[in-house]
């Protein structure tokens, strides 16, 4: 079974402008779904700490810091790399995200791939009861939905 999300659009911007939103902005075009929320306390504000090493982190309202996942790849203009876990997960449940930015002409594609939801079994509540190819369109659906906040702020 291949469990991964892939989604791409193109955005009217060059490779280090999209790139820059997409990890210094997260916080504003970011919009949280109820199905697929990181902690069970309610939707805080997301944040990238930049570099290789850094970490994806959700803020929450009382202060506290969720730990989504650590940056693997953090190749500016083109590539970024990240672990993403909900706090649901046990031990050796990780998935991960990689996001690209091509040019193509005076435009950015850039590519969602959300892959590891193999490590995720299909009773985990994460999955919220779905078969795996309903739950992986789902996902990629609020993924798409993502990244037309992101277009529409850049």
């Amino acid at each position: 079974m291949s469990s991964r999300v892939l989604v791409a659009l193109r955005v009217a911007a060059a490779p280090r402008r999209a790139f820059d939103a997409f990890t210094q902005d997260i916080g504003r075009w970011w919009r949280p779904n109820a199905l697929f929320q990181f902690t069970p306390r309610g939707p805080g504000v997301l944040s990238f700490e930049p570099g290789e090493g850094g970490r994806l982190i959700e803020t929450l309202a009382s202060g506290k810091v969720y730990e989504i996942g650590k940056i693997s790849v953090w190749a500016p203009p083109s590539r970024l790399v990240f672990a993403w876990r909900q706090a649901a997960f046990a031990p050796g449940q990780e998935t991960t995200v990689e996001v690209r930015f091509e040019a193509v002409d005076d435009e950015t594609r850039v590519t969602v791939e959300h892959t590891g939801w193999d490590s995720v079994p299909a009773s985990h509540v994460a999955r919220h009861g779905f078969a795996n190819d309903v739950f992986l369109k789902r996902h990629a659906e609020w993924w798409q939905t993502l990244l037309s906040s992101y277009k529409a702020g850049l």
